[in-house]
């Protein structure tokens, strides 16, 4: 007879002190992009020691870039934001990208959306098409929650090793699921770009976006102002292979005429 199983010890108390120390500092670093450690000692209470300790543990989770005397959760060539982080800042040129998007698509179609908070900006009008069904394949976990009850909607949830700065499934998995599919249209953004060139600071997903882009009979790319005339440690793709890209108006005329040398470019509001 196999013994009942013992019942997993609570939390100590330092334990959740810690998460709701950690917890709290996220919350503030995200809101605000950036904070001084003194600035966060005097937000916790804690030490000078233990808010480094706590910056260190945040830093290797990827959650924040820890600098001299402070922390970011700003994006840098070699550190992208985290999911939370992303999804509160450039609201409006995220929504008139989606906008633009949602013009793209038709009754029956079926599109892929990666891990882009300007693609949950577009999954949350999806509902507003209202003409009929749309089969929809995405990794971002935020974009599975809000597709999940929506009617009309297909949706194929991409699997594969969960990644929590992103809130979404990368590696082998998800790249070979993607692979065994081909959508009407695949959304993409990805952190920089250059006229010319597309870039991304990690390359887990450099190569999520690039099986997404292989599966996609025509590639979107959606690009808010503060992704252009921008670099990333590893490149991506050049611009000529996306068919489209949607760009903010206030990308200016020069950064239009130069992306339309390469490829069609839709400007949004």
């Amino acid at each position: 007879m196999t013994p009942p199983t013992r019942p997993a010890d609570p939390p100590s108390r330092r334990t959740l002190a810690r998460e709701a120390r950690q917890q709290a500092i996220v919350s503030h670093v995200v809101a605000h992009g950036v904070a001084s450690v003194a600035e966060l000692t005097e937000l916790t209470g804690a030490s000078v020691m233990t808010v480094h300790r706590d910056l260190d543990e945040l830093a290797r989770r990827g959650v924040v870039r820890k600098f001299h005397g402070g922390v970011s959760a700003q994006p840098s060539t070699v550190f992208e934001s985290s999911s939370e982080y992303r999804v509160r800042v450039q609201v409006k040129e995220k929504e008139a990208l989606a906008a633009a998007a949602l013009g793209m698509i038709e009754p029956g179609m079926s599109i892929m959306l990666d891990t882009s908070t300007t693609n949950l900006f577009l999954a949350r009008r999806l509902g507003d098409l209202r003409l009929g069904p749309l089969t929809v394949v995405t990794n971002y976990l935020p974009i599975m929650q809000v597709l999940k009850t929506m009617p009309d909607i297909h949706l194929i949830g991409v699997g594969g090793d969960y990644n929590s700065t992103h809130d979404a499934f990368l590696g082998m998995s998800a790249i070979e699921a993607i692979g065994a599919l081909t959508t009407d249209i695949v959304f993409l953004s990805t952190s920089a770009m250059t006229t010319s060139t597309t870039y991304h600071q990690e390359p887990d997903i450099v190569t999520v976006k690039r099986a997404m882009m292989a599966a996609g009979r025509r590639r979107v790319l959606l690009m808010d102002p503060t992704k252009l005339n921008r670099t990333a440690l590893h490149r991506l793709a050049p611009t000529s292979d996306f068919n489209v890209v949607v760009v903010n108006s206030a990308a200016g005329d020069r950064m239009m005429a130069d992306l339309r040398e390469h490829t069609i470019v839709v400007p949004a509001a």
